[in-house]
C-alpha cells in the first residue's frame, strides 16, 4: 500500500496547516515540519534536505511504495529523492517546481534580509505573503500567515537560496518514477512556466493546470488537488 508524504516549501511551512486538507483527506498520510521550520537548523542544500526526509522516513519504517508530494522547496526535495532513490519510490506529485535555477532578482532576496532587520520592512514583508495567498480562504490563510510569522524573513530567505541552486537538468531525463505535476495557472511569483519545461522533458508525466490558483494549488483548490491526486494514486496503483 502506498505511503502519503506531503513536503513543504518555505514560510509559511507548517505542513499540518499547509496540508492540512490533504492530511484529512487522506488517512495515514505523513507532512513533516523540515530541518529550521519551527525548529532545529536549516539544511543547507536540497541534497542535505533530502537526506534528512530520507532519514525521518526509515526511521518509521517507511522505506518502499512512497508517494512523495511537495511544493516549492518540497518539490525539489521530492524531486531528488526520486532520482537518488527510485527504489524506495511509486509516484511523485510536483508543485511550483523548476529543474534548473529560477529566473530571481536579487532585490527579491535581499528584501527577506531586510525584513529580518527590520521593522517596516517586516510588516511588508508579511503584507506580500499575505497577498501571494488570496486564493485561500481567510481562516486558513491567517492560520498560514503565523506560521510565516513564527518561521519569518532569514528562514525564507535561506530556502530561496538552496531552491535557486538546485539543477537537476543533467539527470532529470533518468526520472523512472510516475510524475504528476501541478501548476497554479494565476500565480504571482511565477517567472517562467517550470512545469512545462519538466512535462517536456519527462515522457509519461501528467501536467494539471489550475485556474483560479497561485503558488498554493493544495490549499487553494483543495478540492480540485485531491481529486487529481485520488486518479492519479489510481493510476499507479
Amino acid at each position: 500500500m502506498a505511503q502519503l508524504v506531503f513536503i513543504h516549501g518555505p514560510g509559511a511551512g507548517g505542513c499540518a496547516d499547509s496540508y492540512v486538507n490533504q492530511l484529512a483527506h487522506y488517512p495515514g498520510s505523513l507532512a513533516p515540519h523540515l530541518p529550521g521550520h519551527l525548529g532545529g537548523t536549516p539544511c543547507s542544500s536540497v541534497e542535505r534536505y533530502t537526506d534528512w526526509l530520507r532519514g525521518w522516513l526509515h526511521a518509521q519504517g517507511h522505506d518502499h511504495d512512497l508517494v512523495l508530494s511537495g511544493f516549492t522547496l518540497g518539490a525539489c526535495i521530492a524531486l531528488q529523492y526520486a532520482l537518488d532513490y527510485p527504489q524506495e519510490l511509486k509516484g511523485l506529485a510536483l508543485m511550483t517546481i523548476a529543474m534548473r535555477p529560477k529566473r530571481r532578482r536579487p532585490e527579491d532576496l535581499q528584501f527577506r534580509l531586510d525584513a529580518a532587520a527590520d521593522a517596516a520592512t517586516y510588516e511588508k514583508w508579511l503584507g506580500m505573503m499575505d497577498g501571494i495567498m488570496h486564493f485561500i480562504e481567510p481562516e486558513l490563510r491567517e492560520k498560514l500567515l503565523q506560521r510565516h510569522r513564527e518561521v519569518g524573513p532569514a528562514a525564507q530567505h535561506h530556502d530561496l537560496v538552496v531552491i535557486d541552486r538546485f539543477d537537476v537538468r543533467d539527470r532529470i531525463h533518468t526520472l523512472e518514477t510516475p510524475l504528476l505535476l501541478i501548476q497554479g495557472v494565476d500565480d504571482p511569483l511565477a517567472t517562467g512556466d517550470y512545469e512545462e519545461e519538466i512535462h517536456r522533458a519527462v515522457p509519461g508525466s501528467k501536467l494539471i493546470k489550475m485556474k483560479d490558483a497561485g503558488h498554493f494549488p493544495m490549499v487553494e483548490k483543495p478540492g480540485e488537488f485531491n481529486a487529481a491526486m485520488d486518479a492519479f494514486l489510481a493510476e499507479i496503483g
